[in-house]
């Protein structure tokens, strides 16, 4: 039985209202940690920080899912943009909420602790989709241990609807964000200066 809020009209637009709102999403000229420059920046830490406001957005995920006729036993967030968000869609879904996260090699694993057993049907959660690509890392590790991907569940889906998935991805917010190389970069030739917000370290570019 899942977990639900009081019954509220849940839209893209409240999401992106929101997320502008908490300068969560982010309009100009950043330097993401891959290198690339883009006019769009999201950090969907200073949204999840609202318990008040992820619990709704969890909770319109949880119906989508529950209406597409899919019940995971488990939610895997991948840390750490995975972690808060995976934790209160599987408070909604009334199932357990783990996370992976990457060993001292790099590698993406489960650690503390959590297993998964052969057979058990997953939804990885996740803040933003960005490419797919470490989704797609995750599915890999959890079909490893014999576990069934049903689908992604994100706030955002920052490929706007573009990520090379073999599975439903089910996201609040399509985000069409422009992405370009350092050196060929329109918003450097208009004069704008660049910002590299995050939490994570830059990459080494050229």
């Amino acid at each position: 039985m899942s977990i639900s809020s009081p019954q509220t009209t849940f839209t893209s637009e409240t999401l992106e209202q929101q997320l502008l709102q908490e300068d969560a999403l982010l309009r100009g000229h950043f330097r993401l940690s891959s290198g690339l420059h883009s006019d769009t920046y999201v950090q969907c830490a200073r949204f999840l920080r609202r318990p008040d406001l992820a619990a709704p957005a969890a909770a319109e995920l949880a119906r989508q899912i529950q209406e597409a006729g899919l019940q995971p036993d488990v939610v895997v967030g991948p840390a750490m943009g995975g972690v808060v968000i995976g934790y209160e869609l599987a408070r909604q879904l009334g199932v357990p909420g783990i996370f992976t996260e990457r060993d001292d090699s790099g590698q993406m694993t489960l650690r503390r602790g959590f297993t998964i057993e052969p057979g058990q049907k997953i939804v990885i959660a996740e803040d933003v989709v960005t490419t797919g690509k470490s989704t797609n890392e995750v599915a890999r590790v959890l079909e490893g241990l014999g576990a069934k991907v049903l689908a992604v569940a994100s706030l955002i889906d920052r490929t706007g609807g573009k990520a090379e998935l073999t599975f439903p991805n089910f996201a609040l917010l399509p985000v069409t964000a422009a992405t370009y190389a350092p050196d060929d970069c329109p918003l450097c030739r208009a004069g704008i200066p660049v910002v590299k917000p995050g939490s994570r370290p830059e990459k080494a570019f050229s």
